[in-house]
């Protein structure tokens, strides 16, 4: 794990949040890499995906979250009425997502899944546990194999997965990439030096969510490609 600052102040994030649709229940947006998906408890944390979102549409609500320096897909309702149709979506398993990322070294078979239970941690870090943790349980899918440049500009072996997450545990997707010995690069809590300094960011992204519109019943699929 990299050294983390005491206390935490997340950089200031330049990036922007797209629309991806809008509707008079709904917004589909997407999240750059080093934004907070909730403002936080420090006032220097205080800009998020919530704080810019409630300028703009007073009742927005999240219904999940991605981590600091995932991209992507997140679905927010615009009121309490349609939080609670979509929350019942999410507690039910009918939300479905995917994500892209890139990680350390050639990873193979083709297709795998991940079913290590996790735990929490020492904060900020959740852990591994047979005996004390909830089950999780990731599908992987091999997009290809890639080569990035480390700091003196060799190749490094990387390979580019599609997960699918069956559960949705604090960092499920973080954790178990290391557990499949293939850390995501760039990520800062689970992936050793090397993969770390292979990437600028946390090379993650929310590339997909398939949900029912709350009003409509009818299903929505939306896509948000990968930008690394």
């Amino acid at each position: 794990m990299q050294p983390q600052a005491d206390p935490f102040i997340a950089p200031a994030c330049t990036g922007s949040i797209q629309i991806l649709y809008q509707d008079d229940s709904i917004l589909l947006i997407s999240k750059p890499s080093g934004l907070l998906s909730l403002s936080g408890k420090h006032p220097l944390n205080k800009d998020s995906v919530h704080f810019r979102l409630v300028q703009d549409f007073p009742d927005a609500r999240l219904l999940h979250r991605l981590d600091l320096g995932t991209s992507g897909i997140m679905l927010v309702a615009l009121n309490k009425r349609i939080n609670g149709l979509l929350t019942k979506q999410f507690q039910e398993k009918s939300v479905s997502k995917t994500y892209t990322a890139l990680l350390q070294g050639h990873v193979a078979p083709a297709f795998g899944q991940i079913t290590a239970p996790i735990a929490k941690g020492e904060f900020p870090l959740q852990k591994i546990c047979d005996e004390t943790g909830k089950p999780a349980c990731t599908e992987y899918e091999l997009l290809g194999h890639e080569f990035v440049l480390d700091e003196r500009g060799a190749k490094t072996p990387s390979t580019r997965v599609l997960f699918t997450p069956l559960t949705g545990r604090t960092h499920q997707l973080r954790i178990h990439s290391r557990e499949l010995g293939h850390p995501i690069l760039g990520c800062d809590l689970y992936a050793n030096d090397a993969a770390y300094f292979l990437a600028s960011r946390l090379m993650l992204h929310a590339t997909s969510l398939n949900f029912s519109h709350p009003l409509t019943d009818e299903r929505v699929s939306v896509q948000c490609p990968c930008p690394f």
